[in-house]
């Protein structure tokens, strides 16, 4: 039956009826459009005020009608489409009611997206078509197609037009074009975010987005935002902001739709399907820069994990995503490359996967087993992402990790030992920076490796203080700390990159307060100073003790060794003098030995 696709509310019957009667319109081989055709198109159009479009295939058929409104018409994807180096077998007539037949930059996208044979507009003024512009693929250059528009001209120049000879041109100019050309450009993405009046500035917290789409390989093509008190339950924003994508994206050859917020199952196939191309959200994003990121085994693992869980539930209809094998952003991940499999492969996967983690994770317990035995106090780095963790890790330790200057650098958790000033030994452990809205499923996941943040005796907060908004930033980190039930543990809070900033009063305000120490871990300003202030907080951890031990009971140096940290021992003639630091439980046990002061 035959559907005119469209804004039809509110029409009548009788105009809906000549719509369809377009329908049974056939033009001849070889020419572009008749005039019984464009008649009734430009009639229809005078009268509604509305823009319409007609789909035609090479047969002369036309295989979709569309009804926009005084200034748009949707160009909704049709079927047909051939492969990349060719035109797609099917040519676009629709009408501007303004009576200017110029091609739009909407029109010139779409021919460029669509591959459409060609893309004709008719300037309609009194319900007669005036003048036609129209516009084609001329040929490829850096993997970008070319335009050539003609027009304005009349309308009986443009039906004596010949079309075939015209398609034969630019097919054979087409058929050289690379194939592999597409798949190594970037995928041109839009980001989009509504403000609820809570929370996070949606300006920040776009521009943070696009870093992280920029971090898994997108170019960002532009940037809008909503203000709604609430997400809509179908379209997460509103369906005319959907319908004002829906022309960005054929204007600005847009292929990739970003949201700021996780979107429900039905949210994400209701707007892809409304918009035609790939639709993720900020926590699919994340996974995949995660998926690049992911070195180890354990990494992997764990990535693939949160993955699997949070493609479980979108099985029922994830659409654009899921059919696709590979394809960009989103779709990338270590595990298996086939993601449309079915809910019990994936929950069979997914236990596979636990049951391989609880291995690395009883590993792992043995590793932190040993380096208690050896009583060192274990400090832990934890942080937004970029705060520059890795860059303070190398320069108190000498690791030598990856310290780069983008999101999620470090993924795998990596620990060396370093020397205090007063000569006792630490461990040091760099962790995965922290995110607003970190998905609930990476912290599940990788759970097993933030275990090294809920065993640590001190906790090193970096912060980017040079970052306008560093106060939500740490909010987001505390957040993430409570859900590991880690924020009631001792920390300092390490206010990094005070070389960025200029003013001296900022960086006073910042150390008054308790706890806190600022510092530059590329310069190595303020070591020394977070140095004291580690010391001081591992005696709250441990007691520094003077112990004055007899010959006849060396055996109390060995339970030193074992129990605490012996910082120096002096063998003299009648007693052996150690310093040491002990863990309170222990103090009690040595009081007899202590040196009176």
């Amino acid at each position: 039956m035959a559907e005119i696709h469209g804004d039809i509310a509110g029409l009548r019957k009788s105009t809906i009826s000549r719509l369809e009667k377009l329908y049974d319109f056939v033009v001849p081989s070889g020419q572009v459009a008749t005039g019984e055709i464009i008649q009734l198109l430009a009639e229809l159009s005078g009268e509604l005020k509305r823009e319409i479009a007609l789909y035609l295939n090479r047969r002369g058929q036309v295989i979709r009608v569309a009804i926009g409104d005084a200034t748009t018409v949707g160009l909704p994807q049709a079927n047909g489409r051939r492969a990349l180096n060719r035109l797609s077998g099917l040519r676009c007539l629709h009408t501007h009611p303004s009576g200017d037949s110029q091609l739009s930059d909407v029109d010139l996208a779409s021919l460029r997206e669509m591959r459409f044979d060609l893309m004709a507009a008719l300037g309609v003024e009194g319900g007669a078509v005036k003048q036609v512009s129209f516009g084609y693929i001329s040929g490829c250059r850096n993997d970008e197609l070319l335009v050539q528009t003609v027009g304005p001209v009349r309308l009986e120049d443009f039906i004596l037009l010949d079309f075939s000879f015209l398609l034969k041109q630019i097919e054979d100019q087409l058929v050289h074009r690379k194939q592999a050309s597409e798949a190594i450009k970037p995928e041109r993405a839009l980001l989009v975010g509504i403000e609820k009046g809570t929370g996070w500035n949606i300006s920040d917290s776009l521009k943070e987005l696009a870093q992280l789409a920029e971090t898994a390989g997108a170019q960002v093509v532009d940037i809008i935002s909503q203000r709604r008190e609430r997400p809509d339950a179908a379209f997460f924003i509103g369906r005319g902001k959907v319908h004002e994508i829906n022309l960005l994206r054929q204007s600005k050859d847009i292929n990739l739709i970003i949201f700021d917020d996780e979107l429900s199952p039905a949210q994400q196939r209701n707007l892809e399907q409304a918009l035609g191309i790939k639709v993720l959200d900020r926590t699919a994003l994340i996974l995949d820069i995660f998926a690049q990121r992911a070195r180890t085994r354990e990494g992997k693992l764990q990535v693939e994990l949160a993955q699997l869980r949070y493609n479980l539930p979108r099985l029922g209809g994830q659409g654009l995503v899921l059919s696709r094998l590979g394809g960009g952003i989103g779709t990338r991940g270590p595990g298996e490359t086939k993601l449309e499999v079915d809910k019990r492969r994936i929950r069979e996967r997914i236990a596979d996967i636990e049951a391989e983690i609880e291995q690395i994770k009883k590993h792992r317990n043995l590793h932190r087993e040993r380096r208690q035995n050896a009583n060192l106090p274990t400090l832990a780095l934890v942080g937004y992402t970029n705060a520059g963790k890795s860059t303070l890790l190398n320069t108190l330790t000498n690791a030598g990790v990856l310290a780069e200057d983008k999101l999620f650098a470090t993924l795998d958790p990596t620990t060396r030992r370093f020397k205090l000033p007063n000569g006792q030994e630490a461990l040091l452990t760099d962790t995965v920076g922290f995110i607003q809205k970190l998905p609930h499923q990476l912290i599940a996941a990788f759970r097993a490796t933030l275990e090294e943040v809920v065993h640590a005796d001190l906790l090193l907060h970096i912060v980017d203080a040079s970052y306008p908004r560093y106060e939500e930033q740490m909010g987001s980190v505390f957040e993430v700390l409570r859900e590991l039930q880690a924020d009631t543990k001792d920390i300092i809070t390490v206010f990094n990159k005070i070389d960025k900033i200029e003013n001296p009063n900022i960086i006073a305000r910042l150390v008054r307060e308790p706890d806190s120490v600022a510092i530059s871990a590329l310069t190595g300003l303020g070591i020394d100073s977070l140095l004291e202030q580690v010391q001081n907080k591992l005696r709250n951890i441990t007691t520094d003790v003077c112990l004055v031990i007899p010959y006849s009971e060396t055996g109390l140096v060995n339970q030193l060794y074992e129990l605490g940290s012996v910082i120096s021992i002096d063998y003299k003639t009648e007693n052996i003098v150690v310093h040491a630091q002990l863990p309170h439980q222990f103090r009690k046990r040595f009081e007899p030995y202590m040196k009176q002061e």
